[in-house]
């Protein structure tokens, strides 16, 4: 059986998750060091931090889990620059301090699988609001972490650094058809706001309609 606990953090109010499956513990995308999380993953056997997309505001509580507890961290490749540069990830301009670089262990690709106690994860590239942006579709728990691709009645903005928003935009409809097109109903965590599922989304979300 999988558990998912959801912890908001930080100052744009990001979902990191918490899932553990036979023992094993993950964190998707841990948003700023945070007393509560850390304390929730003491003496637990965390394996990864699973990253949905590079921006600062899903990144920057990583190395505080790293160090607290040794978990992989897991990105897909085109965003791995992401975690070493403030500009890419867009912490400079947020912050306009310097951001702590992160190692990646795991550069992802679409369609790899991670097992984490009894559950396996699958990797889907849904570029669009990043070039590596990810969900992380758990098929056998009809479960989809979506980041920052798919919110309730919503999807990702195609506007930030790095990125042309015209292909961004084209990009990001493309993943979402990607998603609607996955067999049957799931729910969907989000990167920010509430829970969904995606039956929901395929009937209301205008950019799934669209």
């Amino acid at each position: 059986m999988l558990n998912v606990t959801r912890f908001i953090i930080g100052e744009i109010e990001t979902n990191t998750y918490v899932l553990e499956s036979g023992g094993v513990f993950a964190v998707i995308d841990p948003a700023d060091e945070n007393a509560e999380l850390l304390g929730f993953l003491r003496e637990k056997n965390v394996k990864y931090v699973l990253l949905t997309h590079g921006h600062f505001d899903h990144i920057s509580g990583v190395n505080s889990v790293v160090r607290a507890t040794g978990a992989k961290v897991c990105v897909h490749y085109l965003d791995g620059e992401m975690l070493s540069d403030g500009n890419k990830s867009c912490y400079n301009s947020h912050f306009g301090g310097i951001q702590e670089p992160i190692k990646a262990d795991i550069l992802l690709n679409d369609g790899d699988e991670l097992e984490l106690g009894n559950t396996k994860i699958r990797v889907m590239h849904t570029k669009g609001h990043t070039n590596g942006s990810v969900c992380y579709i758990l098929e056998n728990d009809r479960i989809i972490f979506s980041g920052d691709t798919l919110f309730r009645l919503s999807a990702g903005r195609t506007d930030l650094a790095g990125i042309n928003p015209v292909l961004a935009g084209r990009n990001e409809l493309e993943s979402l058809k990607k998603l609607a097109h996955l067999p049957g109903n799931f729910t969907v965590y989000a990167g920010h706001g509430e829970e969904t599922d995606l039956q929901f989304e395929r009937e209301n979300n205008r950019y799934i309609r669209y």
